[in-house]
């Protein structure tokens, strides 16, 4: 898991970045695609995406808003797209229930949920389907 998955040559779009972020996370993604992770305005499709968010980001339409763009941006439904909050101990925490009505209202669930760090969470956030 350290990679959240990503592959070697993979285009990983990363949104919501500030000085909050985990260097560590960052490094240990851009170390599996080897190379650097793209910002929130690369123009083209990318393969995964990577996005940071913070209870004071908004509330679950603007979280679903998010989504949506890194929705448009991504190369197939089976591509990678990691949420990464704070911790529940943490400042800006995000409750799970906004996480997962954002993601439904943007069409996706909010499904494999991992300690990325010691201060962030990742929510894995797929394609909707039938649940498994």
């Amino acid at each position: 898991m350290r990679s959240l998955g990503f592959t070697e040559g993979s285009v990983v779009q990363e949104f919501g970045y500030d000085d909050d972020v985990d260097a560590t996370v960052r490094a240990m993604v851009e170390e599996a695609i080897g190379g650097e992770l793209v910002d929130e305005d690369y123009p083209d499709i990318a393969d995964g995406a990577l996005a940071w968010w913070r209870d004071d980001d908004g509330d679950a339409d603007d979280l679903a808003d998010l989504i949506l763009d890194i929705k448009a941006n991504l190369d197939s439904e089976a591509a990678l797209c990691w949420l990464l909050v704070p911790g529940p101990r943490q400042v800006g925490h995000v409750q799970a229930d906004i996480i997962e009505e954002a993601a439904e209202t943007a069409g996706m669930l909010a499904t494999t949920t991992v300690a990325v760090s010691d201060t962030w969470t990742g929510v894995r956030l797929t394609a909707q389907g039938p649940r498994r």
